[in-house]
């Protein structure tokens, strides 16, 4: 399955989403110039981080992490689909 496909996924089961949003980074409160773009966001409060390899490594959870402490979210998703079978973490901020 690839971003097209979850995309429809998200329209079929009605689950409000926005593609490539790009979101304010912060540091010590304050936003900085540059801005992170999640794959998806979902119910304006969940960043969905998207991987297509055989497994996912220890970098891909801390980066996940950093997007969703950053970005001053609360929940974040790093879902692998380069496996047999969906592979995913939940990140909590």
């Amino acid at each position: 399955m690839n971003s097209e496909a979850l995309e429809l996924e998200f329209k079929k089961s009605e689950i409000p989403y926005e593609r490539e949003k790009k979101l304010p980074i912060f540091y010590d409160d304050q936003p900085l110039k540059k801005y992170f773009k999640a794959d998806f966001v979902c119910f304006n409060s969940i960043i969905i981080e998207l991987k297509a390899t055989k497994f996912l490594i220890d970098a891909d959870h801390r980066q996940t992490i950093n997007n969703v402490k950053a970005t001053k979210f609360k929940l974040g998703l790093l879902i692998n689909f380069g496996t047999l079978s969906l592979t995913y973490k939940r990140i909590i901020n």
